[in-house]
């Protein structure tokens, strides 16, 4: 880059050869007259960007050579927008300043606000936890009349009509629902059978322990965030020697005596043989902005939203350290340079803490991402997995080959779900319209983002459902040499979930046929009738179909049977894929319920009970493709020949908050899943396990 005072030195004349250096040097310590600098600064008042003409007019004036003129001029524009730089910074200072003081003044001056009405203090929180508290009362009110008029029919001997409930939508009583075929089964008295030993149906979520963290704990969390972010920058702009490609599948693997050599640490020898290393690291293109990404990442109420399928919940313990004036550059998170940022996390042992108890012990090395700002407004994101794990117990052996490859918990995973999860993002932004709409049932861009959000929460739901750190305790049912069925029972009271007590059943398979084959095969509406038990065999249209990705696989669509008797249900199912594994879930939605979120409207209040597949390679990597060349983002030059499938079930065994398992109900969910793994098998083609 060329500065006006780099030439200036220059002016006098342009003799490179031997004593032009004394002349370069007098005219650089030239002074101007304070006749010249008059003349200048009048010009300069009138004409901040003369011409050549003027600046030849000025040079003949002054005796000035016209280079003279020129630099003169850039000189003084540069010091006039220097000046007026530096009072906006003074004046947007003081304004900040002014500001700051008069929010420490509302701050304080809100300690003491008194209520007119009562004279007490005011109520901190705000309309929407208010809503969910009257949400609550009322799922508690709509128990205990469910409970009195349980009790009063048993007196007078037949049903009593109840009040209609709040919300105008019913979950109808069909063969087709998920939601009901428990319900059918529970005509007869319960046998009062309580799959959970020790404990009653109703399991809540398991709710976060208060940590105590002292001042010598936040300290050396600093100190170990600090380490563990340079640490992390080392490992993501360094290839070779820390970094090698793996000769079977071009992913990158971490060289562990390059690591230990590169970053030694205490007790290394006294290290456990039992402990197993997974270290992976990729990277893709994000569809967001490197801003946003940061601020998404920083919030942890989003991450289940950014990563549905591999985080059950998160929340923020405590702010060890909030960055300067409250900005986004904290102990953990660090704005490498403009348009680049750093995010690391690294594990922490409280002592005596063990909130979660569990089959293993992972302890997070140094791990993150690096998100850099491209000009496209798209982010390139490198994230970084680093793990010391402790098997305690036998991993399944359908799993074990899945995990020792890296692909279950690895950087390839995070990264293909979130490059998935910002183009669904992306997606409900849209305003236009990227439905295919078959029945001109979506008349507005609002309805497609409602039926987007109603679709969301039900893949959400079923995640959620079959994770083990929500508190539930599964309970195998039944188990053969082909598959195991295991269950859970729970008590829904969420408004967006039919109330009563839910049993959630599944299992997993293992099939030596590709996930993509497997994932097509489900999605697809034509081939429905050969795996869907309780359709009945009946062929199934698309209604409405809305793409939430560029993948052709990642959409939402609206089913319906060709059923005389299921005339007034729906189905609603997302499927979603990427490198790492697919989706399937669906819900039986009475028609009502679809029209509210067709119309735009706010879905909060349809009760959803999904069920569906997942989808995942074995891990076995049989078989070697040759075209892939890509980037690490792709990580498809593996074929992997075996999929593992969790068939997952979710039925609502009764509406009364005090109902327990029955043996009807233990049949029905081992036959139906029975069933429908057959069915599967059948129907790709698999008669015995792989």
């Amino acid at each position: 880059m060329e500065y006006g005072t780099g030439g200036g030195g220059s002016a006098g004349g342009s003799d490179n050869h031997d004593g032009g250096g004394d002349n370069r040097r007098k005219n650089r310590y030239h002074r101007h007259t304070a006749y010249q600098i008059q003349r200048l600064e009048s010009m300069f008042k009138e004409y901040a960007h003369p011409d050549e003409k003027m600046r030849l007019q000025l040079s003949r004036e002054l005796g000035l050579a016209p280079r003279q003129i020129k630099f003169w001029f850039q000189n003084r524009r540069t010091q006039m927008k220097a000046q007026s730089e530096r009072a906006d910074n003074c004046s947007l200072r003081a304004e900040n300043d002014k500001i700051r003081c008069e929010n420490i003044a509302i701050r304080e001056a809100l300690k003491n606000v008194i209520c007119p009405s009562c004279g007490g203090p005011p109520v901190a929180e705000d309309s929407y936890f208010d809503e969910q508290k009257l949400r609550m009362e009322n799922a508690q009110l709509k128990e205990e009349l469910d409970r009195v008029s349980s009790i009063a029919a048993k007196y007078i001997g037949r049903p009593i009509s109840q009040l209609p409930p709040v919300q105008p939508i019913h979950l109808s009583s069909l063969d087709l629902s998920m939601a009901s075929f428990g319900g059918h089964s529970m005509s007869g008295p319960s046998l009062d059978l309580d799959l959970l030993h020790g404990s009653s149906t109703a399991i809540p979520s398991l709710p976060f322990q208060p940590l105590n963290i002292t001042d010598m704990d936040k300290s050396l969390m600093a100190d170990i965030a600090g380490n563990a972010m340079d640490e992390l920058i080392r490992l993501l702009q360094t290839n070779e020697p820390l970094w090698m490609k793996s000769a079977t599948d071009g992913r990158d693997v971490l060289n562990l005596e390059s690591y230990e050599r590169i970053f030694p640490r205490a007790n290394a020898h006294l290290k456990n043989p039992n402990i197993r290393i997974e270290a992976s690291r990729d990277s893709g293109v994000v569809i967001m902005n490197g801003l946003a990404l940061v601020d998404m990442f920083m919030d942890s109420n989003k991450w289940v939203e950014l990563f549905p399928t591999i985080v059950s919940r998160a929340r923020t313990v405590e702010v060890i350290s909030s960055g300067l004036l409250g900005g986004q550059n904290g102990s953990l998170q660090l704005q490498i340079e403009q348009g680049s940022w750093a995010i690391v996390d690294v594990s922490y042992e409280l002592p005596q803490h063990n909130q979660f108890p569990s089959q293993c012990r992972a302890q997070r090395l140094p791990s993150g991402c690096l998100i850099q700002d491209m000009p496209n407004g798209y982010s390139k994101v490198t994230w970084i997995e680093h793990f010391e794990i402790e098997d305690k117990s036998p991993i399944h052996r359908l799993y074990r080959d899945l995990i020792h490859s890296g692909l279950a918990f690895g950087a390839e995973r995070w990264l293909a779900t979130l490059q998935r999860t910002c183009e669904r993002f992306a997606c409900l932004m849209v305003t236009g319209s990227s439905t295919r709409d078959l029945g001109g049932v979506i008349p507005s861009p609002d309805g497609k983002r409602s039926m987007m959000k109603l679709a969301q929460r039900m893949v959400n739901n079923f995640c959620a459902s079959i994770n083990p750190s929500n508190g539930h305790q599964w309970t195998t049912l039944s188990g053969t040499n082909e598959f195991e069925v295991r269950a859970t029972l729970h008590k829904s009271t969420d408004p967006g979930q039919p109330n009563g007590v839910v049993l959630s059943a599944a299992t997993t398979i293992s099939l030596p046929i590709p996930p993509q084959n497997v994932f097509n095969f489900f999605r697809d509406e034509r081939t429905r009738p050969q795996w869907d038990v309780l359709s009945n065999q009946n062929p199934v249209q698309e209604v409405a179909h809305i793409a939430n990705g560029s993948h052709p696989g990642n959409c939402i669509s609206v089913l319906r049977a060709y059923n005389t008797s299921q005339n007034n249900m729906l189905i609603l199912q997302e499927s979603c894929i990427d490198s790492s594994g697919s989706l399937v879930v669906y819900c039986p939605v009475d028609l009502p319920a679809i029209n509210i979120a067709m119309s735009g409207e706010d879905p909060s209040y349809i009760p959803l009970l999904p069920s569906g597949f997942t989808i995942s390679p074995d891990g076995r990597p049989e078989q070697v493709q040759s075209g892939g060349d890509g980037g690490a983002s792709t990580s498809s030059n593996t074929s992997s020949m075996g999929s593992l499938i969790t068939v997952v079930f979710q039925i609502l065994v009764s509406s009364l908050p005090s109902a327990k398992m029955s043996p009807e109900s233990v049949t029905t969910v081992n036959n139906l899943i029975g069933s429908t793994v057959h069915q599967i098998k059948a129907a790709l083609n698999c008669s015995t396990t792989s």
